[in-house]
């Protein structure tokens, strides 16, 4: 693409609304156009951002020519249809997580891409977290060595979240512990093998026919002498919010807080020592720098959920945008690009599957895989 900015177009304004005032100060974007069905709402937000396009209809959107992307961030269950149809329409998709609910869904998204020459990127919070960031540089300096093992979880309880939620099985929501075990080592997953353990209530179940109330998965990675193991969970397990990931590597190993807002621990041998993760807002355009710590989300009165148990996101949200508006202006993948993030969503997607069928090993379809 050429110099000019990227006319971005958000899609769903409850989580979505805070990422409207980073694309507002990103020197490489023009925060274009918002999309709400509720029309009220819809307006309301685009009056308090100065934002004259505002639509109630995705479809009448996507015909807007002047629209280059959009960022979706709407309910899991429309995240594969909005992406294929913006595909189709010849837009440029970023996508909150995860990319879809089933592997055809993953395979249509990375077959449109690769016609199209159009970029995908799953908007995974995790690896730009502060936290990975922070691991990912004492990886690459050498300070872990050699990693031997990853282990990640997710833990969290849905009760109160809208109804599409209830009886979810936890591994279909897995993106945020898959994530980081493939990011890190640079690693795709070769194949999976998960058990189910408890049981949720009885009237959670029927919804989507999952009666489990944790799933740990073990994840294969391709080409590598590397597992991975992560923990998922929705109901009926009593754990604060947890999303969390360890590295144990030759040298040191890192170990995720137990409590949140404690410090994570870093074993160097056999001595442990506990560390303060640093803010990365350096890596960003000064303009969008503060938003690692702040966003539309600030005040306690005005809090999203999301946003809340997941303490943040890690200063994640700058990062992201950062990282999609970079590809599609230098005209390289971001990561993850669409093979990228099917690997890690049907991860989660296949996990399920060999939870429900006691564990057998799942392989990873050839379409996840990179080329």
């Amino acid at each position: 693409m050429s110099q000019k900015p990227i006319n971005i177009a958000i899609i769903g304004l409850g989580f979505g609304a805070e990422f409207i005032p980073i694309y507002q100060k990103h020197p490489l974007a023009n925060m274009y156009a918002v999309c709400q069905r509720n029309k009220e709402k819809a307006e309301e937000i685009g009056k308090a951002f100065g934002i004259e396009k505002v639509y109630t209809d995705y479809d009448e959107l996507l015909k807007d020519p002047n629209i280059d992307a959009v960022h979706i961030n709407t309910p899991i269950q429309n995240h594969a249809e909005q992406s294929i149809k913006a595909l189709k329409a010849g837009k440029h998709v970023a996508c909150t997580v995860p990319m879809a609910t089933t592997v055809d869904e993953c395979r249509q998204i990375v077959e449109l891409c690769e016609e199209t020459g159009l970029t995908y990127m799953m908007m995974e919070t995790v690896i730009y977290s502060r936290e990975f960031l922070f691991v990912k540089e004492m990886y690459e300096k050498g300070e872990l060595g050699k990693i031997q093992f990853l282990r990640a979880s997710h833990q969290q309880e849905m009760a109160g979240w809208p109804g599409y939620w209830e009886g979810l099985p936890p591994m279909h929501y897995a993106t945020h512990c898959v994530g980081p075990v493939l990011a890190l080592p640079k690693g795709q997953a070769e194949y999976v093998s998960c058990l189910g353990s408890g049981r949720i209530d009885e009237n959670l179940i029927p919804k989507y026919g999952s009666p489990f109330a944790i799933e740990t998965c073990h994840i294969k990675l391709k080409d590598s002498d590397l597992a991975a193991e992560v923990t998922r969970s929705l109901f009926n397990t009593a754990r604060q919010y947890r999303e969390s990931f360890d590295v144990y590597g030759s040298k040191k190993s890192f170990e995720w807080t137990l409590i949140e807002h404690e410090d994570s621990v870093i074993h160097t041998g056999e001595v442990p020592e506990k560390v303060k993760i640093p803010d990365y807002a350096h890596l960003l355009p000064e303009g969008i720098q503060k938003f690692t710590t702040q966003g539309v989300y600030d005040s306690d009165e005005n809090q999203h959920l999301s946003f809340t148990q997941g303490s943040g996101h890690g200063g994640s949200h700058p990062h992201l945008v950062d990282e999609f508006l970079n590809a599609l202006t230098k005209g390289r993948a971001p990561y993850p690009d669409a093979r990228q993030s099917a690997n890690i969503t049907c991860v989660g997607i296949l996990a399920h599957e060999s939870a429900m069928d006691g564990g057998k090993i799942k392989y990873l379809p050839e379409f996840t895989l990179s080329k």
